[in-house]
């Protein structure tokens, strides 16, 4: 079995010194062109591959960004993490993409690892509301910025307005002239959920409503199966309980009941108007074009890199900030029928 070529190796073949070698892999400017083409000529046919994990031991720091979300399944998560790894890759740094999975202890194994392997820096969606795990990175001078999660004026974070975004959905099934309104989401422990339940219930305050007048149904998960599974939950129901009109925690668990609603032989939204959030690619191509609360995905994601880049580059210089973002209802079929339709 071939050794693998050391720096060594390459300085022998090319004729130059191990220092050499250091500066066309590091500060290539330093090295005559002649000399300079002559060692990754060395490099090219040794099939040298130098060692990053010994590099970034000596230097302190990776050049590898931790982007920890709630379930990269989820569209909105990955049109965010494209836009942070746009920004990052201009400027030569690389984003490790980690799955929490919206379980704690999963996510206290990926901020480990990163803080073991010294990141450059962490882009987190938290699974709960802190994690003494983030405040120890901080501590070691790793920078954190909380991503889709608003924050204090002691960290940096990118955020949407989840509580504006929910009354403008809700807003707009009252104004449609419903009365018994669902909101489905959970877990409760989830910020966002919180949120955006909480901007249910004011807008339902607003109207004049009485609290009942909005059913709560609570599942573990934020995904497409729990969407589903909320359809069996209100055929369930009484008929005078029944929720004529539902505004999802996210899209996915719109789709879910879209889905469980069209399969029981239901008219959307003739018989149940639907709104979701986020406005993934997928809530304008469903099968009832789906009502959705916009939010920048990948915006956020290129603003929380900036904000990180900043935070890591500025050190005591940096001054942490909060960036909010205001959401938009996208009005689609699956609220109001176009005309010419069913």
């Amino acid at each position: 079995m071939r050794e693998t070529a050391s720096v060594v190796d390459v300085a022998a073949r090319a004729g130059v010194s191990v220092g050499t070698v250091s500066n066309v892999l590091n500060r290539p400017e330093r090295v005559a062109p002649p000399t300079r083409e002559r060692v990754l000529q060395a490099i090219d046919e040794l099939g040298f591959v130098r060692n990053e994990a010994a590099r970034q031991l000596r230097v302190g720091r990776s050049r590898t960004i931790g982007l920890v979300v709630l379930d990269v399944r989820n569209p909105f998560f990955t049109d965010l993490a494209a836009g942070a790894e746009g920004v990052a890759a201009s400027l030569g740094l690389s984003v490790m993409l980690c799955n929490s999975n919206d379980d704690t202890s999963r996510e206290h194994h990926y901020l480990s690892t990163l803080k073991e392997q010294r990141a450059f820096g962490i882009l987190i969606t938290p699974v709960g509301s802190k994690t003494t795990v983030i405040a120890e990175i901080r501590r070691r001078g790793i920078p954190v910025v909380l991503v889709d999660r608003a924050a204090r004026g002691n960290e940096c974070s990118v955020s949407v307005n989840d509580r504006v975004g929910s009354e403008l959905a809700v807003r707009h099934l009252i104004e449609l002239g419903h009365r018994r309104i669902g909101f489905v989401g959970g877990p409760i422990s989830l910020s966002q959920v919180s949120q955006r339940l909480a901007g249910a219930r004011a807008a339902i305050e607003a109207a004049g409503l009485p609290a009942d007048a909005l059913t709560m149904v609570e599942n573990p998960r934020l995904d497409v199966a729990q969407g589903r599974a909320t359809g069996e939950k209100l055929a369930a129901l009484p008929s005078r309980k029944r929720p004529t009109a539902v505004f999802c925690a996210n899209d996915l668990l719109a789709l879910g009941l879209l889905q469980d609603t069209v399969r029981r032989g239901l008219s959307v939204p003739g018989d149940l108007a639907i709104v979701g959030y986020d406005d993934i690619d997928f809530a304008a191509a469903a099968t009832v074009p789906l009502t959705s609360v916009r939010q920048p995905r990948s915006q956020l994601g290129k603003a929380a890199m900036e904000m990180l880049i900043e935070e890591a580059t500025d050190g005591k210089f940096h001054r942490h900030r909060q960036i909010v973002f205001e959401p938009e209802l996208i009005v689609r079929e699956s609220t109001v029928r176009q005309a010419g339709t069913g």
